[in-house]
């Protein structure tokens, strides 16, 4: 298995994008009512993430069938390492206060498109 920074650097060799990024997969950690309680002040720091330019995307995720909701989330950081993405993670409210656990990778961005569009007057934005 090769090291992760030399896969990086044979990435970027080849001409890939090679952006890293942290993926922050949180599921609850038993008691509902604390994750229900503590969505508020998630939610907060998640726009202030957000604001500060370390949040890329977050969102809730189904469960395998993709019919049930099972308040798992996955959030993606823009951060300098690993710790500090750590960092990151461990500030949520969500897991600061145990009503949830999570468990987090980096993530090497290589290939991919997006697209935007920005409808100013009804607020809406969509991802192609």
């Amino acid at each position: 298995m090769p090291k992760w920074e030399d896969y990086k650097a044979e990435a970027k060799g080849r001409g890939s994008l090679a952006m890293e990024l942290f993926v922050v997969r949180s599921r609850p950690a038993g008691n509902m009512g604390l994750v229900k309680a503590t969505l508020p002040d998630h939610l907060a720091y998640q726009k202030k993430m957000e604001a500060a330019g370390s949040l890329v995307m977050a969102g809730p995720i189904s469960d395998d069938t993709g019919e049930e909701m099972q308040a798992e989330g996955m959030i993606i950081y823009r951060a300098a390492n690993l710790d500090a993405a750590r960092t990151m993670a461990d500030g949520d409210p969500m897991h600061a206060v145990g009503a949830r656990s999570y468990d987090i990778r980096k993530w090497l961005i290589n290939e991919g498109s997006l697209s935007f569009s920005i409808a100013l007057s009804s607020q809406s934005v969509s991802i192609g």
